[in-house]
């Protein structure tokens, strides 16, 4: 954890309202495998990374909650009784749906200051936003007593990003962020919300992420229109969701259906057992394995699901032309963002050199690295006498 990062929002907080707060460090997180299948109640493999979001946070005496992203140097200032939606795409949202998801779960809570700050590199795809919400629903949980459970916050989590973000996020990356374990990756099943813990070791191997640093703008409407797609195959194949469909089922459709969207469910399908291939894996400790699988997931997102780039490519096949990845893909939403890559912890230096340069020369702009531990999920970093 950033010491130097919660000493700034411990003393900003401090500064700025005058009282000792609840510190409270919620992770981003990384997921190793199954990517676009949360959404269709299937299953992801996701960890909590030591990187995050520390808010601080307290009970205010005013009639009035003040939101001090210090960051961005930005003050959100509103009354509990009176929530409503700030312009679309502000980080404001975030917190604002938090608040009204506790509401409609007929909790009451008062006025309260926070402020809050992170080290999870923007555009990342280490969802900050999730990382954030958990960090405001922790908080208050603590600071009103609400009695809350984790899933419960989860949820709350998750509905925010819903109807005040306006994404249609699956469950993965709140949960993750919540309940993520200290050298484990999460074995999560989307549609029970139920997840097994898998120890990891990586041995003489560790995982790097690539961030391209681009966000190409298709990533939004490509991602409701891919989730609109699945939904609409799966309500042909008269199934909930694809998670309950096999190849062979979606065989049975194919004169239904275009090709395009064959293939993305098709993709779904496939990456939904890449996911149990990996735990198992991990189980056997088949690193090699692992790191096929993760490969093939990256072919899948780029050929059948479409939502790769150019810049995500060439670093997948970067990572291919050294036999010390044992494997590398995309990963989040898509169209930008990063890889993660697991590679051999010696040639990690200078894989990381040669590729920062053939992406410069490529490209004509930087890409950037980061190391990455699998962490414990959202907690309590001190809880001041008084509370």
């Amino acid at each position: 954890m950033n010491k130097a990062l919660i000493e700034n929002i411990k003393s900003s907080f401090i500064n700025k309202f005058g009282t000792e707060p609840i510190l409270v460090f919620s992770p981003g997180r990384i997921n190793i495998i199954g990517e676009h299948t949360d959404y269709n109640d299937g299953f992801v493999f996701p960890a909590a990374v030591n990187k995050g979001i520390v808010a601080a946070i307290q009970k205010s005496n005013s009639n009035t909650s003040l939101v001090y992203a210090v960051d961005k140097d930005e003050i959100l200032k509103f009354n509990t009784n009176n929530i409503k939606p700030y312009s679309e795409g502000s980080w404001q949202n975030y917190i604002l749906g938090v608040v009204a998801e506790i509401q409609n779960r007929n909790k009451t809570i008062g006025n309260f200051n926070i402020a809050f700050g992170g080290d999870i590199p923007g555009g990342a795809g280490m969802s900050s936003s999730a990382a954030l919400e958990n960090s405001v629903v922790f908080g208050l949980n603590k600071l009103f007593n609400l009695e809350l459970s984790k899933t419960e916050m989860v949820q709350i989590s998750q509905k925010a990003e819903h109807n005040y973000a306006g994404v249609k996020c699956g469950i993965m990356d709140q949960y993750a962020s919540m309940f993520g374990i200290k050298n484990n990756a999460l074995l999560l099943d989307c549609r029970t919300v139920q997840s097994i813990p898998f120890e990891i070791d990586f041995k003489d191997h560790e995982l790097i992420l690539i961030n391209t640093n681009v966000k190409h703008s298709l990533s939004d409407s490509a991602y409701n229109d891919r989730r609109s797609a699945c939904e609409n195959i799966a309500a042909l194949l008269g199934i909930k969701a694809l998670r309950d469909a096999s190849e062979d089922d979606l065989a049975g459709i194919k004169d239904k259906v275009t090709a395009k969207n064959y293939q993305k469910a098709l993709y779904v399908i496939q990456e939904n057992e890449r996911v149990i291939k990996a735990s198992k894996a991990i189980q056997e400790d088949e690193l090699e394995t692992l790191g096929e699988l993760i490969y093939e997931s990256h072919s899948g997102l780029q050929n059948q699901y479409k939502v790769s780039c150019d810049e995500l490519d060439f670093l997948v096949n970067q990572a291919k032309l050294n036999g010390h990845v044992l494997g590398a893909r995309m990963m989040g939403g898509g169209f930008g963002g990063c890889t993660i890559n697991l590679i051999k912890k010696s040639e990690s230096e200078s894989f990381k050199s040669r590729v920062s340069e053939a992406y410069k020369n490529k490209f004509n702009k930087d890409c950037s690295i980061y190391s990455v531990k699998l962490s414990n999920g959202t907690a309590l970093i001190n809880q001041p006498n008084s509370y």
